[in-house]
């Protein structure tokens, strides 16, 4: 059984971080420096250099395997660290090492590629967003074998950081496919989310997934007079309302026949944690620029962004959109729905419901067209999972104080790992809301990316006797 590090190995632990704080941010700064947005082609050698000074980087940590691995787009890093004990389990962390474009013109005080310490925080792109989340881990595995004496990890160690996360990873699960031997694991540690606040450390426990569609409705070969022929020929505007209008129903709840099948229900013990947070609607609602809450009856503002399934329309439109009237029945009319998908719903199945529910919306006389984007599959780790565990006692002992759980409402390339490996997948994040992920001045409070270094040091112990 696993249990807490005893207080030797926590001063320890806690002694070598603090030693080497200045040279790790130091270093983590350098890495900073180079933008590597992988949404801009002008940066594409950027992102190469970014991947190729973190393959040094974690050779200079101890990695003996530290490799660049190619895709049709930005190269990824993997990293191989064993355990000299053969019975030790593999645990493989994820992250990515592209950023989100940034220049001073989108309101930033200082050079978003120019990191400026503050006030405690490190101002940067990157800084929280990925770079800082991934690099806590270097420092974190040299203070695990100094405080523990080891030569080797506890766990044999591997690390997946992909290039192409801020542009929807559209090669990572081929990637994850073809090097699935490479990439086998008893568990997966995504280092790429947050917490509930400073003050409430936080362990995610699953995200959901993504399915996206476009639907084009073509009638009249052109805009017709809706004087001469309205009421006689269908209108593709109207029917794209009429589907748009019959996407919920009066409790809120997706039409989709089988849309709820096999998922995953809240337990009373997750509603129950859920409801222990200190959440404040209000202020919510103030960062989402709303006016007020709706959503499927008998759940909670954060069951529902956290654990129910939704249907979004993004865009629509159709027809003649300038000032004044113009009195035409449109040729044509256009659709973007995007469905939210929690534990249990399968990707392909309700792709497959969602064009079936559309096919018997149409009247005669509109053609149509459905086409769906590249999806993400959802991912949950149970409460009761000896690796989840690990990380909340890991968190616990570096924070000092309970840990609570969340789940993330969005969604991301973790589940194509659960999915590919069949393994859990467990969320370390130390980063904050007010870290401004994406938005003009990024940061990383500092104290807390030292927690994750610690949170880390005291994990590799704990998951090699949790996982055994």
């Amino acid at each position: 059984m696993s249990e807490t590090p005893d207080s030797a190995v926590r001063t320890h632990t806690r002694d070598y971080i603090r030693s080497h704080r200045a040279a790790f941010l130091d270093d983590l700064a350098e890495w900073l420096r180079i933008p590597s947005v992988s949404a801009q082609p002008e940066h594409d050698a950027d992102v190469r250099r970014s991947a190729d000074w973190l393959a040094a980087s974690l050779r200079e940590t101890g990695f003996p395997v530290a490799e660049i691995w190619e895709t049709p787009g930005a190269p990824a890093v993997f990293a191989e660290w064993p355990s000299d004990d053969p019975g030790a389990p593999v645990v493989l962390v994820y992250g990515h090492h592209d950023v989100q474009p940034a220049a001073r013109e989108d309101g930033w005080r200082t050079d978003p590629f120019e990191p400026v310490v503050q006030d405690g925080r490190l101002y940067a792109r990157g800084a929280a967003d990925d770079k800082g989340q991934v690099f806590f881990h270097t420092l974190g595995v040299r203070a695990h074998l100094a405080a523990t004496g080891r030569a080797t990890p506890a766990v044999h160690l591997k690390l997946l950081v992909e290039g192409e996360e801020e542009s929807g990873s559209p090669h990572f699960r081929a990637l994850v496919e073809q090097r699935a031997a490479r990439l086998a694991a008893d568990a997966v540690i995504v280092s790429d989310t947050g917490m509930w606040s400073e003050d409430t450390p936080t362990v995610c426990t699953g995200m959901r997934g993504l399915a996206e569609c476009e639907i084009e409705l073509y009638g009249p070969d052109q805009d017709i007079h809706s004087g001469s022929f309205g009421g006689a020929v269908p209108n593709p505007a109207t029917v794209a309302a009429r589907l748009v209008a019959a996407l919920h129903d009066e409790h809120e709840r997706v039409t989709v026949p089988g849309f709820y099948d096999g998922i995953t229900p809240l337990t009373d013990t997750e509603r129950a944690l859920i409801a222990e947070l200190p959440f404040d609607e209000d202020a919510w609602l103030r960062t989402a620029k709303s006016h007020g809450t709706l959503g499927e009856a008998g759940y909670s503002t954060l069951e529902r962004v956290w654990a129910r399934p939704t249907a979004e329309v993004n865009g629509m439109g159709g027809g003649y959109q300038g000032p004044g009237g113009k009195t035409i029945i449109p040729s044509s009319a256009r659709l973007k729905l995007s469905f939210r998908l929690v534990a249990g719903q399968e990707l392909d199945r309700i792709e497959r419901a969602v064009a079936d529910w559309i096919d018997t919306r149409i009247p005669a006389g509109i053609r149509h067209k459905t086409t769906f984007a590249a999806g993400t599959r959802p991912c949950l780790t149970p409460l009761d999972h000896p690796a989840l565990q690990s990380v909340a006692r890991a968190m616990g002992s570096a924070f000092d104080q309970k840990i609570r759980f969340t789940r993330e409402g969005g969604s991301g390339p973790a589940a194509d790992l659960q999915d590919v490996l069949g393994v859990p997948v467990l969320f370390l994040g130390i980063s904050v809301p007010s870290d401004g992920w994406h938005a003009p001045d990024e940061k990383v409070e500092i104290d807390l990316l030292m927690k994750g270094v610690e949170t880390t040091a005291y994990l590799w112990s704990d998951l090699a006797a949790a996982l055994r």
